[in-house]
């Protein structure tokens, strides 16, 4: 697929390639749109470098976009905008603080758990971070929680969002490098669990040092019991998604397509949603793909171009040439995701960096399972890493809590998150267990 191995090829930072670069991060800096920012950087490059005709853009832009497997994106958006506003996502914090509420921390841990639950069915972290935090927030502030603390815990519960089956992110990345979406959901499943584990555990020790929750009724079966029957309607949803996926029964964009009608259903039967908004729901879930699809339209033609000058493989040749360390160009690969994810959304920098970095990743040893999977858990580190991380901004933006409050808190998370991207790194087993295809 690459030519990475060529010791002839060399990185050239000319002005056909470093100029439209630079001129990218000055328009990123003045806030322009990240497609629009994209698309003028692969005109650029197209032009001054004469590497592609420039008259294949068009045709690009669409090509890029035509796939089957995106359908499920405006699908998975739309399940989790139908999941909020039929009141089915309070079914399922009530559901996860029944099932943690016998511990100290027990809301604190039943907000992660819920993000999982989000996740199952969004697949972004925006929108988990978001419809989260609007239910516990406020909350965990009544059981005793900082502030600035509840919005961290937020935030790195959200970020299972694109960690945990059904995601975006994986979607997106095996349409990039041509892996079936479906084999990265079967090897996601453990190291999402594992990210979400490690927010937890590491929720339950600082609770225990600060003592912050207030609360902590025991456990009780029959609570469980009765949340669960209570919101059986609201388990079908991931249940059908998840059971339906890994069962091989339907694809992850027949599992979204299924999803967002039983969500629809479900809703009409126990009006908690009308006819009358549809409308708006759709219109809202217009608004958060029309972000998406954009950016990947503009950015398949710059990751074309970047291939056809050879960059990946003048990356795989620098990287190498300064360090020939598997440990620390595996160190160097994890910086730079964390500081891309800081910074941009996962979206530009899957098209971008995936295809750059996975033959570096291939010259060390790794699989391509095990790097997509290592790089999409980075990217999550990054949108809580201070003081630029995304979802940060977005809890920050909800509570009218200051940044740089919420960035304190976060450091905790971002350090239990960091050791499972390093396991994952340097552990094979834990991507490729399911997939007795791979060797390791």
């Amino acid at each position: 697929m690459y030519n990475y191995l060529n010791p002839e090829v060399t990185l050239d930072w000319g002005w056909e390639l470093g100029g439209p670069l630079l001129i990218g991060v000055i328009m990123f800096a003045l806030g322009v749109p990240v497609w629009a920012v994209l698309g003028v950087i692969s005109v650029l490059i197209l032009e001054l470098s004469g590497a592609l005709p420039l008259s294949l853009l068009g045709e690009a832009l669409f090509d890029g976009i035509d796939a089957f497997a995106l359908i499920a994106i405006p699908l998975f958006i739309l399940t989790g905008d139908v999941l909020v506003r039929t009141g089915l996502s309070r079914k399922l914090l009530d559901i996860a603080e029944a099932l943690t509420g016998g511990a100290k921390s027990g809301f604190g841990t039943a907000t992660v758990l819920v993000c999982g639950f989000f996740a199952c069915i969004s697949g972004s972290d925006a929108a988990g971070a978001a419809g989260v935090g609007r239910m516990t927030i406020d909350r965990l502030v009544e059981q005793g929680y900082p502030r600035p603390y509840a919005c961290a815990l937020v935030a790195a519960g959200a970020c299972t969002g694109i960690l945990i089956p059904p995601s975006i992110a994986y979607i997106i990345i095996g349409l990039v490098l041509g892996i079936s979406a479906s084999t990265l959901f079967l090897a996601a499943l453990v190291p999402g669990l594992l990210v979400m584990g490690c927010i937890m555990v590491c929720n339950i020790i600082l609770n225990l040092t600060h003592g912050f929750e207030n609360a902590g009724g025991g456990f009780s079966l029959r609570r469980i019991i009765t949340a669960i029957y209570v919101g059986r309607y609201a388990l079908i949803v991931p249940v059908i998604i998840l059971g339906g996926i890994y069962s091989g029964v339907f694809t992850p964009t027949e599992a979204a397509a299924i999803a967002v009608i039983t969500t629809i259903i479900i809703g009409l039967w126990q009006k908690t949603i009308s006819l009358s908004e549809f409308p708006a729901m759709l219109a809202s879930s217009a608004k958060v793909n029309g972000v998406i699809l954009p950016i990947i339209a503009f950015s398949l033609p710059l990751a074309q171009a970047l291939a056809a000058l050879e960059v990946p493989q003048g990356f795989v040749y620098m990287v190498t040439d300064i360090t020939d360390d598997p440990t620390m160009i595996i160190l160097l690969m994890i910086s730079i995701l964390i500081l891309a994810g800081c910074v941009m959304e996962t979206t530009p920098n899957i098209v971008i960096l995936a295809p750059i970095m996975l033959p570096l990743a291939q010259e060390i040893g790794m699989a391509d399972i095990q790097f997509c999977i290592m790089m999409i858990t980075a990217l999550g580190v990054g949108f809580i890493t201070p003081p630029l991380g995304l979802n940060l901004f977005v809890v920050s933006g909800l509570t009218g809590t200051p940044i740089l409050g919420i960035a304190r808190n976060a450091v905790p998370f971002v350090l239990a998150m960091l050791s499972v991207v390093l396991l994952l790194a340097f552990v094979p087993e834990l991507s490729l267990w399911a997939l007795p295809s791979y060797s390791y």
